[in-house]
């Protein structure tokens, strides 16, 4: 379970694995930009996915990783005001073998984040009523 509350202003700081991830808005959002926004998350944990992929690929192999960098990139749908396209590059270490070049790409696209955008499941939102909870006891 992901717990998630507001610790002032605009900030909303979600708990996940004995973790604390804080998120703000940009200035001009009315935030502080103190933080990335949840977008920039959402954003940032396809990009982090997928460069462990490429970095495991690699390691696996033993392959050398400097230089090794994923990024992400994205392409905006102005009348839908939403992202479009989202692109994942893959800057290889020098002197890749050529030959794992298409199964990195491979690797990269098993990425369980980008397989879930692709497929994504079913998102429901409630509303339920306060409860009061001692001791894992909801009264």
């Amino acid at each position: 379970m992901i717990e998630v509350g507001f610790p002032g202003g605009m900030k909303v700081e979600a708990k996940v694995g004995g973790f604390s991830v804080i998120s703000d808005q940009p200035t001009s959002a009315g935030g502080e930009g103190k933080a990335p926004s949840p977008f920039e998350f959402f954003l940032a944990s396809i990009a982090s996915c997928a460069g462990f992929y490429a970095l495991r690929f690699c390691q696996e192999r033993n392959l050398g990783t400097d230089g090794l960098k994923v990024s992400l990139e994205t392409e905006r749908d102005a009348s839908r005001k939403r992202i479009a396209r989202i692109m994942i590059a893959i800057d290889l270490p020098e002197g890749f073998p050529e030959r794992y070049r298409e199964a990195i790409v491979r690797a990269v696209a098993q990425c369980p984040v980008k397989r879930h955008l692709e497929e994504p499941p079913a998102i429901d939102v409630i509303a339920r009523e306060h409860a009061l909870h001692l001791e894992g006891v909801i009264i």
